[in-house]
């Protein structure tokens, strides 16, 4: 029986963290992806501009290949010149945990299929392996909690 309700324990984390979060509001500066917390909470004073589009059908055609991030808006912010915010590769992070470069990453439980894509170092709060399907995939969680 214990070992049925750790399986089942096991299973229903592993099923959270890679759950959409409703809150998630992902923000793009310079092709990369942040969160609005993130620039709000760190990057303030390296703001220029900000656009906000509240759904996936606003977005401009240099924004569309995020659309799948746009459930709560997408925000797109302009930098200020100089501004340099660590920044690295969905498939760095693969490699970091030994999986192969081209597994999907869940952030706040979005899928991120390219993982060429490029995120900010602020993201990589709160990283774990999970198993996704009977596959392995990196989950990373924005928020503190």
């Amino acid at each position: 029986m214990k070992k049925l309700f750790y399986s089942f324990l096991l299973l229903s984390s592993a099923t959270a963290s890679a759950q959409k979060d409703v809150n998630a509001k992902f923000a793009v500066a310079n092709d990369i992806v942040g969160t609005v917390d993130m620039f709000t909470a760190n990057h303030k004073n390296s703001i220029q501009s900000t656009r906000t589009y509240k759904s996936a059908a606003e977005l401009p055609q240099n924004l569309k290949n995020f659309s799948y991030l746009a459930d709560n808006g997408l925000v797109e912010y302009k930098l200020k010149s100089g501004t340099s915010i660590d920044r690295l590769a969905l498939s760095e992070v693969n490699v970091q945990f030994g999986l192969p470069e081209q597994t999907p990453v869940f952030i706040d439980g979005y899928e991120f299929k390219n993982t060429n894509t490029k995120v900010y170092g602020d993201l990589l709060y709160n990283m774990q392996v999970i198993d996704r399907n009977g596959q392995k995939a990196v989950s990373i969680t924005t928020t503190k909690k």
